[in-house]
Parts: structure tokens; C-alpha cells; sequence
């Protein structure tokens, strides 16, 4: 396998500090070592790819580079005995797509402990209209649910309703039971969202609070947060006693301005959500439950399929938040 050639989207900077993407011939040799060769079928579109394919060293810091922080199968070679040729596999966090070749190639090559078994439930395909946005949201919904949060204790709002994160946890909190608000600056949002359940938009005008008081008229008994800044800032100022609000995005702003007061006085909770090193067991439990008793009816409603060819437009667009749902790269097309 070593002399197969494959393509790859590579992202390269120029003497000027300028940045360019363009699909590249490599071979799987001059990928880095690891226990598991993949052949990647499909991979995912990500708010993080598109900082990565555009040269925020903040994700990636050394170019050229190959981005993609998702990748779904088929096991080509392996050291290890809990993975075997033929295997459907998805990959996920750590540092691919990073640091790291990533699934924008068609071949990845990486250490065992980074991969999951794709569960039966599930496509390779439908894995990735998932992928990290989607196992982030059901991370934040499983948080929830942990906090607790009944669906019978009022509203959830979540922000960022037309991303990949915010889409996907409006889809899996309805199918749940709980009613949604989403927050977006997309007038036709609505249209898009209400396949899934979702039956409320508010402006992210509506979702910010610019009085400057320390506490707000409560409304939501739990809070999907996909944004940061003020819209954080403000739902922590207005989620019911003992509420618990999740956070996993900084695109806003990475800065939260808000005092002790929501904490002290109301008892809420404010959770992390990391899935980039989150840990196996998690994964595992997440993967089960999104291809069981999670898996969203209309999944293929949330997802557009692209090929590798039309991947440097869609980078494009993602950074201009121009996207809604989920982008999947057939990476055999």
C-alpha cells in the first residue's frame, strides 16, 4: 500500500503569508506513522476545517497541510489486533485534521486509541452527516439530560440553530420530547428547521441582552450554547433555577462577560463540551446511542453531499456562515 497514490486537499502557504487550497496527488507513504491506514469514503465539513484551510495557526501550525477532523472507512491496514482489514471505522478528534493528515485525503493514517468501530446502526455516510458536529451536540443533549433537564421544565434554547452543532441538537432534543427555541440570524431558518421539530426562531437580537442588568426574566430551562459571547452571556441571565447550560463554541467570541449572580443566586450550571479528547467510554456511549435510539428520522434532511472537487467553495462558505445542516465530502467522487 505504501506506493498507492491517492488525493488530498492541500492547504499551503505562500512566501507572502497568503494562503492557498488545491486537490493534490500524494502517496500513502508520505503520510505519518501509526497503527490503522484508512481508506476514507466520507468525511465532514466543520467550522474548525474551514479556520485550518484558511491558515489560523491557532488550529494548525505548521502548512502545508491536509485538514478534515472527521473521517469515515474502510480499515486498509493494521498492528492492531481490535482493528482488521475491512473494518468500517470512523475517526474523529485528537489532533487530525489539525496537526495531523487529515480526512480531506482520501487515505489517513493514525493511532489506534483515535479510532471507534462505525456501530451497525449506522452508515459510513450517515456517520458523517454526525461527525464531530453531531457527536458534539449529543454530548451537550446527553449533558443535559445528566444536569438533569426534563423536557416538562419549559423551553431549551439553542444557538447557532442552523450550524452543525445547533442543527443536529434541535433535531435530537425534539425527537426527545423537548420543545426548542433556536436562536439565527437566517430570516428562512425556520423553513429549514421545521422537519425536525423545531417551531420557534428568534433573532440573535432577541438572544442578546445589552441592558447591562446582572439578572434577566427567566425563560429557558436549559441552554445549548454553540457561539459564546453575549448570546452565552445573556442565556446564563435567563435560565430558570437550577437550569444547566451547555457550551462547546467560541465563533461570537471567545470572551464571556457575566458575574456570580446566575450561579449563586439561581444555582445553574455551566458544562464544557470538549469532544476533541473526550474519552473512549464516551465515545462509545455516544456512537450507540446516535445509531439506536438517538438516530434522527430525517437525518439525510439535515446533510448536502459534495464531492472533493467542490470542497474549497463550500470552506469558503462555511466561514461566512453561509451553511446550514451538515456538509458531507464523498471522498470517492
Amino acid at each position: 500500500m505504501e506506493n498507492q497514490y491517492f488525493k488530498a486537499l492541500l492547504v499551503s502557504e505562500t512566501a507572502d503569508h497568503h494562503f492557498t487550497r488545491e486537490i493534490i496527488t500524494r502517496q500513502v507513504k508520505e503520510l505519518p506513522a501509526g497503527d490503522i491506514l484508512v481508506q476514507v469514503r466520507y468525511s465532514s465539513l466543520n467550522y474548525k476545517d474551514g479556520l485550518s484551510a484558511s491558515g489560523n495557526k491557532g488550529v494548525t501550525r505548521k502548512y502545508p497541510h491536509t485538514p478534515g477532523i472527521d473521517a469515515a472507512g474502510i480499515v486498509a491496514e493494521s498492528s492492531n489486533d481490535n482493528f482488521h482489514e475491512g473494518d468500517e471505522v470512523i475517526v474523529m478528534g485528537y489532533d487530525l485534521g489539525m496537526n495531523r493528515p487529515g480526512g480531506f485525503g482520501q487515505f489517513i493514517r493514525v493511532p489506534a486509541d483515535w479510532v471507534v468501530m462505525c456501530p451497525s446502526g449506522l452508515s459510513l455516510f450517515e456517520s458523517m452527516i454526525y461527525g464531530t458536529a453531531g457527536f458534539t451536540a449529543a454530548q451537550s443533549v446527553l449533558k443535559l439530560i445528566e444536569h438533569p433537564t426534563r423536557p416538562q421544565q419549559g423551553k431549551i434554547l439553542v444557538s447557532g440553530v442552523t450550524g452543525g452543532v445547533g442543527s443536529v441538537s434541535s433535531a435530537l432534543l425534539a425527537k426527545l420530547g423537548y420543545e426548542v427555541v433556536g436562536v439565527s440570524g437566517k430570516p428562512d431558518a425556520l423553513e429549514f428547521l421545521e422537519n425536525f421539530g423545531v417551531h420557534e426562531i428568534i433573532s440573535r437580537d432577541e438572544a442578546t441582552d445589552k441592558s447591562g442588568r446582572l439578572l434577566l426574566k427567566t425563560k429557558w430551562a436549559g441552554v445549548i450554547d454553540t457561539v459564546g459571547g453575549e448570546i452565552l452571556a445573556t442565556s446564563l441571565k435567563s435560565t430558570k433555577y437550577g437550569g444547566g447550560v451547555t457550551c462547546c463554541g467560541n465563533v461570537a467570541s471567545p470572551e464571556l462577560a457575566t458575574t456570580v449572580y446566575p450561579f449563586i443566586l439561581r444555582g445553574i450550571s455551566l458544562y464544557g463540551i470538549d469532544s476533541g479528547n473526550c474519552t473512549l467510554e464516551i465515545r462509545e456511549q455516544i456512537w450507540r446511542k446516535l445509531s439506536s435510539e438517538w438516530k434522527i428520522d430525517q437525518l439525510d434532511n439535515l446533510v448536502k453531499e459534495i464531492g472533493l472537487d467542490e470542497l474549497d467553495q463550500f470552506i469558503d462558505l462555511i466561514l461566512q456562515g453561509k451553511t446550514k445542516g451538515r456538509i458531507v465530502v464523498n471522498m470517492e467522487q
